[in-house]
């Protein structure tokens, strides 16, 4: 058992009792999230906030000593944004878990940081009621993570990311003021609009502590359109053609290295022949005639195999497939999950740079992703053990990254920058940008103890 009597330990002990953990063993849990490759430091605590008074009390604490503080919520993030540093005190907003208030009649939920996407989507709809964003994590992510990072996830070309369904926030400042951003009107434009920059900060600028979010109903009728090609040009034609017929929710896109490994794992029966498939939905009233013309876009795309189904229950299921890529590729080594966005007409390009990164480093790359909004996940899998494997990874993610910026594409479409990404920003926004985006972080965090190093 460890024992302190003074500093700023014995002082988030005094204040927060067994909300404060220093137990060397017990925060090993709390040091990384899931960016394999990206450092992690020792922190000097870890708080398992239960309360807003917690939050409030440790940023108190840690400005007062200048501390770095960490903030975390799942640690299910890509991008090493939620990695402990040397010396900082590592804030979980976890425990955080509240549902506050379901308002039906203005589509509208209050929830504390730590509310996991996937309950609150299950809470909601069992009242008629959608939360829209929908991560691949989404069954083990918190909504505060979601709206550090923005996240994304299938349904973002038609519904937005997160922050497009957000109200309002309630968020700490580093030295324990308590702030409260938007409205939950429709229409505001009152001031500078500080939700979005609280949304995608990553724990920089403020700690989210409670967030309202806009609801939908839940739309009447889904159909499911599954498609194999030949190969991945002729399957992002027919996503170019899909999108001038129809308004799919969702067009996931898996490439041959992917499709075998998710059939590895699951025995669905995919055809591993084919270079591509895409997993398309349409909901609401006129999602059976959507499927269609995209199935018949599919066609004149010279689809070699198509399936259509008008069941919910079994687009759902077909839906697990790309659901599981990320599992089933992790079955097959370690894995280094990029997160890049293109237009989608040069989605071709990106996916042959990505096929010959793979075959130059003698790598494994499975690619799946968001075709109807360019945004792509190539997955390295390696051996993470070797080091000449590991130096092959890394330059491999780097080539993908500086190819990305050459076809005019993001960073990052939905994980967020963290320590991964973070020598890439400048070269994408400019100097004169990202000046401006440390002079906002000092407008709210002026010692910088909010996650230094991270995001901008």
């Amino acid at each position: 058992m460890t024992v302190v009597t003074s500093g700023p330990v014995a002082d988030l002990v005094a204040e927060l009792g067994d909300a404060a953990v220093i137990d060397s063993d017990t925060m090993i849990a709390y040091t990384r999230d899931q960016a394999l490759l990206c450092p992690s430091g020792r922190p000097l605590a870890v708080v398992r906030a239960r309360t807003v008074d917690h939050v409030v009390a440790t940023l108190k604490t840690a400005h007062r000593h200048g501390i770095p503080v960490v903030t975390r919520g799942a640690g299910t993030g890509l991008a090493g944004g939620a990695n402990a540093i040397d010396g900082c005190i590592v804030l979980s907003t976890e425990k955080l878990d509240r549902i506050l208030a379901v308002d039906e009649q203005s589509r509208t939920a209050t929830v504390e940081a730590g509310v996991i996407n996937g309950d609150l989507a299950t809470a909601v709809a069992a009242r008629g009621l959608w939360y829209v964003p929908d991560p691949g994590s989404r069954a083990i992510s918190t909504i505060g993570g979601n709206l550090a990072t923005d996240a994304g996830g299938a349904c973002c070309a038609k519904y937005g990311v997160t922050g497009d369904h957000v109200a309002r926030i309630k968020a700490v400042l580093a030295d324990g003021r308590i702030i409260h951003t938007g409205a939950v009107t429709r229409k505001n434009v009152a001031g500078l609009n500080l939700t979005r920059l609280l949304v995608g900060s990553e724990g920089t600028l403020a700690v989210i502590v409670e967030a309202t979010v806009r609801l939908r109903r839940a739309p009447a009728h889904t159909a499911t359109v599954v498609a194999a090609f030949s190969d991945t040009v002729q399957a992002v034609d027919a996503v170019l053609a899909i999108q001038a017929v129809a308004d799919p929710s969702l067009v996931e896109l898996m490439d041959r290295t992917t499709i075998a490994a998710v059939n590895d794992m699951t025995h669905m029966g995919l055809d591993e022949t084919a270079g591509a498939l895409l997993l398309i939905q349409c909901d609401g009233d006129a999602a059976e005639a959507e499927a269609q013309r995209s199935a018949d876009a599919c066609r004149a795309a010279a689809a070699t195999e198509l399936y259509v189904s008008t069941d919910a229950a079994e687009g759902d299921a077909l839906m697990q497939a790309r659901r599981v890529a990320l599992t089933a590729l992790e079955r097959r080594g370690s894995t280094l999950l990029d997160d890049l966005a293109v237009p989608v007409p040069r989605l071709p390009h990106m996916l042959d740079a990505i096929a010959r990164i793979a075959d130059r480093h003698r790598l494994l790359i499975g690619t799946f992703g968001h075709a109807a909004d360019g945004n792509l996940h190539p997955t390295i899998v390696f051996d993470a053990a070797d080091p000449d494997a590991a130096d092959r990874a890394n330059r491999a993610f780097d080539e993908m990254v500086t190819r990305c910026l050459a076809l005019g594409g993001s960073i990052t479409g939905e994980h967020g920058v963290g320590s991964l990404k973070r020598r890439y920003l400048e070269p994408m926004i400019g100097s004169v940008e990202r000046s401006l985006m440390t002079g906002i972080k000092a407008a709210f965090d002026p010692t910088g103890i909010l996650n230094p190093g991270r995001a901008i």
